[in-house]
C-alpha cells in the first residue's frame, strides 16, 4: 500500500500534553502514522486512548505539543490559525456523534449552509441523494430519525467535497441497525467520492468495513490491522 498510494496524512512523533493544574495529562505520546489518499481507516481504542486528541489535530481544530503534522508534504504543525481555518474550510468535512443540526432549516437547508461557502460544492440536493435522503430533504431535523439526522450530517460534511472525512464516534448515538445506514453512507462517499475517511469507534464491530484499522492504548499505537478486502458495511453487527 505504501509504495501505491499518495500520503494524505503523514504524522511524525506527535505528542499532546493538558496541564490540569498542577497535573499533566499525556494524551498522546509520540505517536507516527500515515494515512493515505482515498483509504479508509478506523482508529480503535477505549476512552482516553488519544483517538480524539489526533483526529482533532489532523483537522487542524487542535495544536500538538511537539511532532509534526503533514497533509499532501504542508506541514499543518507550522500554520497559524488562520491558515488552519482555510485548511478546515477548503479540505475537512467533520462528523461528530451528535449531529448539531439547525433546527429551524429544513435538510437541505442545513446542507445548503456549507454549500454557500465552499469553493466548488455540490447541490445539497445531490449529497442528500448520495446519503439515500432524496424523500426527506425538505423535513426538519425534529422530523427525522436519529439516524436520518446524521445522515444529514454526513451530506452537509461532504457536499463541499472535502478532501478528508474525519468521523468521531458517528454512530455512538444510533442503534445497530440505524448505525448501519450511516456507515453505508460513509463508505458510499469514500468509495465513490475518493474522499480519504477516518472513523473513530470503540466499537469493534466496525473495524471490519476498513482498509486499515489502527488500535491506540494510552496515547500510542497498540496494533495496526491491514483488511486485504473490506466488509460491506450492510453484514455489520454489533
Amino acid at each position: 500500500m505504501d509504495a501505491e498510494r499518495r500520503s494524505a496524512f503523514r504524522v511524525e512523533e506527535l505528542s499532546k500534553v493538558y496541564q490540569t493544574g498542577e497535573t499533566e495529562v499525556h494524551a498522546l505520546r509520540g505517536l507516527s502514522i500515515e494515512v493515505y489518499d482515498r483509504e479508509m481507516v478506523v482508529l480503535l481504542g477505549p476512552s482516553g486512548s488519544g483517538k480524539s486528541t489526533l483526529v482533532n489535530i489532523l483537522g487542524g481544530l487542535d495544536h500538538p505539543t511537539s511532532g509534526k503534522v503533514f497533509f499532501h508534504d504542508q506541514e499543518l504543525t507550522a500554520f497559524n490559525d488562520k491558515a488552519l481555518t482555510a485548511f478546515r474550510r477548503e479540505n475537512v468535512g467533520f462528523i461528530f456523534q451528535f449531529y448539531n443540526l439547525m433546527p429551524s432549516l429544513t435538510a437541505r437547508e442545513n446542507v445548503a449552509l456549507v454549500t454557500e461557502i465552499a469553493t466548488d460544492p455540490m447541490s445539497a440536493e445531490e449529497a442528500l441523494e448520495l446519503v439515500g435522503l432524496k424523500d426527506r430533504m425538505d423535513h426538519f431535523p425534529a422530523q427525522l430519525s436519529g439516524g436520518e439526522q446524521q445522515r444529514v450530517a454526513v451530506a452537509r460534511a461532504v457536499a463541499k467535497r472535502p478532501g478528508v472525512l474525519l468521523c468521531d464516534e458517528p454512530t455512538g448515538a444510533l442503534d445497530s441497525a440505524t448505525g448501519i445506514q450511516v456507515l453505508e453512507a460513509l463508505e458510499k462517499v469514500n468509495q465513490e467520492l475518493g474522499t480519504t475517511t477516518i472513523i473513530i469507534t470503540h466499537n469493534a464491530g466496525i473495524a471490519d468495513m476498513a482498509d486499515r484499522v489502527i488500535s491506540l492504548a494510552d496515547g500510542q499505537i497498540s496494533h495496526i490491522e491491514v483488511h486485504e478486502t473490506r466488509r460491506p458495511a450492510r453484514e455489520l453487527s454489533w
